[in-house]
Parts: C-alpha cells; structure tokens; sequence
C-alpha cells in the first residue's frame, strides 16, 4: 500500500513526484538578522512578497521561500541539526510535497497563485547564525524560491499544489 504523500509510480515505471501537500508553518523576518517568528497567516502581494517580512518589496529578492518539513527531520536524523521551521530562514514550511518539483511550475499556496523560481539553497549566512556547520551540506536541494503572481492570505494548514 502507497501513503498518499509518497510518490507513486507513472505508466512506464518512474517514479512521479509529490506536487500537493500543506503549509505547516509560516515564518518572518521583520529586518535583516533579526529573529524569525511564526504567524497564523500572511498576506502575499503580487511582485512585492510577504507583508511583514523584511524582503517586501525589496527590488530583486525573491517574494516567498519555502522548505520543506521533512527535510529539516533528515537534517535532525542524518546530520544531528535540529532546527525549528523558523530556525530555517524560509517564510513557508510545508509538508508532503517534493518542492523542487515546482520549479517552473505555478502552483497555489491558500489563495495566492505562486511560480517556483529555483531551488533556494542554504547559505553561509545560515551555517554562522544557526552555528551548525552540517547545516549547509543537510539542506542542498531541499528549498523553493518562488515569486507571487496573484495576492492573497496564506494561512497554516492550507493547501500547496500544482496548477497544471
């Protein structure tokens, strides 16, 4: 029996990868090397970001980052990082999807219509303000950057899914 947040097989045998699964947390930065804090919800504006969070509306920065949860349980089991979802330095922590899956894709997080951009690999910055040196070598390839084409709330516990 497959879990439903597992891949599964296509047709010709390979493997399909996870394109659905749910925010399980949401977290800001209201100025630069300040701390991460949680919120219930956010309100994503088109080409600007997330209300709150120091990269709004900032010309150049990406408008949302997301990692994925079980990515930061591999951290904690194969390298002994334990971070917390906001010790990651990602606005959106999500669950039960594979996040590089949605690089050039549009997918929607609650109400707000998003295109994945690139993975958004861990920087030297988060290795010297976490003081985990595993910490970059745990993350590669585990987070999204995405830009917000349509507005909107994005709350915990909302749905993240391909639009095609």
């Amino acid at each position: 029996m497959t879990h439903p947040a597992s891949s599964k097989a296509s047709l010709d045998g390979r493997a399909e990868a996870r394109v659905s699964g749910t925010v399980e947390g949401i977290h800001l930065v209201a100025e630069r090397g300040g701390p991460p804090f949680a919120v219930d919800e956010v309100v994503a504006e088109a080409g600007r970001g997330l209300r709150g969070d120091r990269h709004h509306a900032r010309p150049g920065a990406n408008d949302l980052t997301l990692i994925e949860a079980e990515a930061l349980e591999r951290l904690a089991a194969e390298h002994g990082v334990k971070l917390g979802p906001g010790e990651s330095r990602r606005n959106l922590t999500t669950r039960g999807l594979d996040l590089g899956a949605l690089v050039g894709r549009r997918f929607r997080v609650g109400e707000v219509v998003c295109e994945g951009i690139e993975r958004n690999e861990p920087c030297r910055h988060l290795s010297e303000v976490t003081g985990e040196p595993g910490v970059l070598r745990g993350l590669v390839h585990t987070g999204l950057e995405a830009a917000v084409l349509e507005g909107g709330t994005i709350r915990v516990g909302d749905a993240v899914a391909a639009l095609d």
